[in-house]
């Protein structure tokens, strides 16, 4: 892959990957907006390959019959030597695990060298599939929100507009005119994804719960809040698991997560109250109502931002599996972040300014876990703007 490109060393590995001999799947998933399409285009573009692109993120239905009608058009375009498939928006297909790995399998017993790349906006349901059905027979990369360190390279930005705006690159331009930014996050990004990649493909019972716990999330991003305490907040009568599963459903489209609270035991972690969390501060910043100016005058809320902004850094990174990121509270005492990979541990504490009635609970955390690490970001210790200029990765090495 020879051109500059959007994030290339993604783009490189797919490009390595997809001129090897035919081996696996590729597939290429991610949230809405952070350009899986755009880095298919350029790959496609570096390759020296003939090569059929389609997508299934259309209004008509779209089944399995017309999956197998778009791979028999990259077969005839194949012919005798290699071509490239890419399917996009592929979790909208009906049945659609099941319809790969029987046409990949057909294409594997003849022999066939087509390549194939399945791209997808609900990584959950994409990860679902591809456990169900297609063990084995393929590859995933996974394409997070954009980091501070790409919104940089790419449109100037220093650490402050980074953090209102968050790592949406299709909405960078519009940030000229708050009000023209703030309705392309509300209707396009979060409407569009709420209503197609969640609503249309998950059994959900009450569709105007999951909306609402979306905007409380966004509210209470950076806080701990109880189940039972959310009920209370939405005025539902409903149970707290249906309010788990919602919450796992919006996580799993790269919207907000809920972290757990670190604790040794799986059990134990999951019966927690949850660290409600943006993926993507432009989520908080949009549906908060500021314009940059007065939020970064309102010290309370500026404060919850800039801990969101150290949190979606290290939540974006952890879907792709390497670590696990928690939080912990002991009474008055917590630690912001937990990072666990592997056997070691890393604790992280913001000091963003925000006003806190709780003590630290570092020196608590390091005498009952001893993390491996213990950072401090904002204030006299790491910036934050240096936090999240480097790599997840290189925090975690030393």
């Amino acid at each position: 892959m020879t051109e500059p490109g959007y994030r290339r060393p993604i783009g490189e590995l797919i490009f390595r990957r997809l001129v090897e001999p035919r081996r696996f799947i590729q597939v290429i998933a991610g949230p809405r907006q952070v350009g899986k399409t755009t880095l298919i285009g350029q790959v496609l573009s570096s390759l020296d390959l003939p090569h059929r692109y389609v997508s299934a993120d259309e209004p008509t239905l779209r089944d399995r019959f017309w999956l197998e009608g778009q791979w028999e058009a990259a077969r005839l375009l194949a012919g005798d030597g290699e071509a490239v498939l890419v399917i996009d928006e592929v979790q909208k297909i009906s049945d659609w695990p099941e319809a790969v790995k029987r046409l990949w399998d057909e294409d594997t017993n003849a022999g066939r060298r087509l390549k194939v790349v399945l791209l997808g906006s609900a990584p959950l349901l994409v990860q679902q599939g591809l456990t169900e059905s297609l063990a084995g027979r393929f590859e995933i990369v996974h394409l997070p929100h954009w980091s501070y360190a790409e919104m940089k390279g790419a449109f100037g930005w220093d650490v402050d507009r980074y953090v209102f705006y968050g790592g949406y690159p299709g909405a960078a331009p519009l940030i000229g005119d708050h009000s023209r930014w703030s309705r392309y996050i509300l209707d396009s990004l979060i409407e569009t994804t709420i209503s197609r990649d969640v609503l249309l493909h998950s059994r959900i019972t009450k569709p105007a719960l999951l909306r609402r716990l979306f905007e409380l999330a966004c509210a209470y991003s950076g806080q701990v809040l109880s189940y039972t305490k959310m009920l209370g907040q939405l005025h539902d009568a409903g149970n707290t698991t249906t309010l788990a599963h919602y919450l796992d459903l919006l996580a799993g489209v790269g919207m907000v997560v809920g972290l757990q609270k670190y604790a040794k035991g799986r059990v134990r972690r999951r019966g927690s109250s949850p660290k409600l969390q943006v993926m993507n501060t432009a989520l908080m910043s949009a549906t908060s109502g500021f314009t940059f100016e007065e939020a970064h005058a309102d010290r309370a809320f500026w404060g919850r931002l800039v801990e969101s902004a150290v949190g979606a850094h290290l939540v974006n990174v952890q879907s792709a599996g390497e670590f696990r990121v928690f939080y912990w509270r002991a009474g008055d005492r917590e630690v912001d972040f937990v990072v666990e990979t592997g056997r070691s541990l890393i604790a992280i504490e913001i000091k963003s300014g925000r006003l806190r009635g709780s003590l630290s609970g570092m020196a608590e955390f390091d005498r009952l876990f001893h993390p491996a690490r213990k950072l401090l970001v904002g204030g006299d210790g790491i910036s934050v703007e240096g936090f999240l200029t480097r790599p997840v990765s290189d925090w975690l090495t030393g």
